[in-house]
């Protein structure tokens, strides 16, 4: 068994929790929390049966093997390399880190380390991915990528009423494309690899985010297109372009439709069974990535996620989105 922790005390550590719950071989060890209250409270609500304030308790203690990051963007790296030259394992949430400089020395510190470091970009993990994958030879040759994660986000409405919450806050590294446009961006790397140049823009917002973009990426025969927002709705599908048809996915973040439309007008739908929790996938990774002592997944890789980093940080420095880490 592996004993995890986990760090961040929100939704999405929630719903780790209970993806997790069902990927026999983790076990919840611990939460962690910078007060006791609310560490205290968590550890109850999620039925850790330990809970630490201290980071470094947490890092050396013999009944945490792994732990789940899902702090807000900027601790990721800091927390990560600690824990990893801890020997802890980690899967850290999406965006892996503030910039490529941070990416890079939690790649060397897990490598000098020998431990396990996986981004937890559910996506390129979940079986209609794979699917997607499976099938895109039978679109011949590929022409374009296009990827859209559009979601107005509820602390919107406090930053229109003056109040800016973490979502839309510099310091803690955030904004559209960091949060949201991530989504559009890790898949297109795992497909398609490292692109060949790209163009930027996004609609910045008074505390100096971004609340909405886009970027066309160019990979020489074919491009990409993705869109990205925190402040506005989008409803349309994902698509790959082929010359002999289109694969259709209905939401890029999390699949769960998906047809090849040939040119000649056939229709195939090549949708497979996703009946667990979206994030069973990633969990079940990172615990199969540990027990086979490989140190890292051959999909949400650390090559893939470096990619990933190099594209996000030119995109913002083309759109002028600097955060206080890239300043360290």
């Amino acid at each position: 068994m592996i004993k995890f922790a986990t760090i961040g005390t929100n939704w999405i550590t929630q719903e780790f929790i209970r993806a997790a719950s069902a990927v026999s071989e983790l076990v919840l060890s611990a939460v962690y929390s910078r007060t006791e209250e609310t560490a205290k409270d968590f550890a109850e609500k999620t039925g850790a049966p330990t809970f630490f304030t201290s980071l470094e308790e947490l890092a050396t203690s013999k009944e945490v093997d792994a732990v789940y990051i899902a702090s807000p963007n900027a601790l990721h790296a800091e927390q990560a390399i600690f824990l990893l030259q801890h020997g802890k394992h980690v899967l850290c949430e999406k965006p892996f880190a503030s910039n490529t400089k941070e990416v890079q020395a939690m790649v060397e510190a897990a490598q000098q380390n020998g431990v396990v470091l996986m981004e937890a970009l559910k996506t390129t993990l979940l079986p209609n991915f794979q699917a997607i994958r499976h099938h895109l030879p039978k679109i011949g040759k590929i022409r374009r990528y296009f990827a859209s994660y559009c979601q107005y986000s509820s602390r919107y409405d406090a930053y229109r009423e003056g109040i800016v919450l973490n979502a839309f806050h510099p310091s803690f590294s955030s904004g559209a494309l960091m949060d949201l446009g991530i989504y559009c961006l890790y898949p297109l790397v795992v497909l398609f690899g490292k692109p060949q140049a790209l163009k930027a823009n996004s609609v910045m917002l008074a505390s100096g985010v971004d609340g909405e973009g886009s970027i066309v990426i160019d990979y020489g025969e074919m491009d990409a297109v993705v869109m990205y927002s925190k402040i506005a709705n989008s409803y349309v599908p994902a698509e790959i372009q082929g010359e002999e048809g289109s694969i259709v996915i209905d939401a890029i973040h999390t699949p769960t439709k998906v047809e090849i439309r040939y040119r000649d007008g056939r229709t195939e739908d090549i949708t497979v069974p996703q009946d667990k929790h979206p994030m069973y996938y990633e969990a079940k990774e990172w615990a199969e990535v540990i027990q086979h002592g490989n140190q890292q997944s051959s999909i949400n890789s650390h090559a893939h996620s470096l990619i990933v980093a190099e594209i996000m940080e030119e995109a913002r420095k083309q759109t002028g989105i600097v955060f206080p880490a890239d300043e360290r």
